[in-house]
């Protein structure tokens, strides 16, 4: 039996990808390439590769056709939140009805589990903190209430229609592959990126909105690979748990692990803080500490990672 990620050219799939196969199973990759990679991709004869988007009503459905899966893992989605405000009926089929098409495929071919990439922006700017499963949630933007919608029709899928739907929040991914030029990308990696031009002597600056004091909880992407398999083997059907590391960072103390690792940085700019930036976000991530999950790698140790590559890449 093979499993499906959706998603899987991209930064977090090909991760995930790249585990599967190391445990000697048979994978089948969808994804349109508007942001993942073919080179993100293992050269593996268990590997199948197909180009297309989870829009695509018809072949979604002769896929799981052709391949028997077992398990779904969907990440496809448009990930830029100010896209889905310019855009939102485009980024609605990509992020909900794309979705639905795979929700229904996988109950028509009896798959047995389907794991969702949610977000933790469904929590939206309530202040209550740790950030918890069981809180109420204020989506803000089409993306978050796409993930909204979407999670629920996972989660709901069990009672309905048998399937082993589980939702994952993730919370700030970062790692390897995270393209800095994209407007998808995170804080980490566009540090990152000024740091690796500013050692080329390019005249850079690392401009931050605010005082920097603002906080997140930022997940190495090998974490959150773990966890997705976690909750494929253990995730309780029908559940929704938050992907992080129950610790907040502050976007200063990234800059001084930053350069700690690297020994410089460039010129730090204040800017005016954007209207509607959240303050603090951390996740409770004890529900799925339950499953067994712990994070193996400190931001510290994650950023050491993410720098030595992308420095050898230079």
């Amino acid at each position: 039996m093979s499993v499906l990620v959706t998603g899987g050219a991209g930064f977090i799939g090909s991760h995930l990808v790249e585990v599967l196969l190391s445990q000697g199973r048979e994978v089948v990759v969808l994804d349109d390439l508007s942001t993942g990679k073919l080179s993100n991709l293992p050269d593996s004869s268990s590997l199948e590769f197909v180009k297309g988007s989870v829009t695509d009503e018809e072949l979604v459905r002769r896929l799981f056709e052709e391949f028997n899966f077992s398990s779904v893992f969907h990440l496809a989605a448009v990930a830029s939140v100010q896209r889905s405000v310019e855009e939102p009926l485009y980024c609605h089929r990509v992020n909900c009805d794309g979705t639905l098409y795979l929700l229904q495929s996988a109950v028509s071919r009896g798959v047995k589990r389907f794991i969702f990439a949610s977000s933790a922006a469904v929590y939206g700017d309530l202040p209550q903190l740790p950030k918890r499963e069981e809180m109420p949630v204020s989506p803000l933007t089409p993306y978050a209430v796409d993930k909204y919608a979407s999670e629920r029709y996972v989660v709901n899928s069990f009672r309905l229609y048998g399937l082993e739907g589980v939702a994952l929040r993730f919370f700030n991914v970062f790692g390897e592959r995270q393209d800095p030029s994209s407007p998808y990308s995170g804080v980490i990696s566009i540090f990152i990126d000024r740091v690796k031009r500013y050692l080329t002597g390019e005249p850079v600056t690392v401009d931050i909105f605010g005082d920097g004091r603002q906080t997140r909880d930022f997940i190495y992407v090998k974490d959150v690979v773990s966890a997705l398999l976690i909750a494929e083997e253990r995730g309780v059907p029908g559940e929704v748990y938050n992907v992080g590391t129950g610790k907040e960072t502050s976007l200063l103390e990234l800059l001084d692990y930053i350069r700690d690792i690297v020994g410089t940085l460039p010129e730090i700019r204040f800017l005016p803080e954007r209207p509607g930036d959240i303050k603090r976000s951390v996740a409770d991530i004890s529900k799925l500490e339950k499953l067994g999950f712990s994070p193996r790698f400190s931001v510290k140790e994650g950023l050491s990672n993410l720098i030595r590559e992308v420095l050898i890449q230079n």
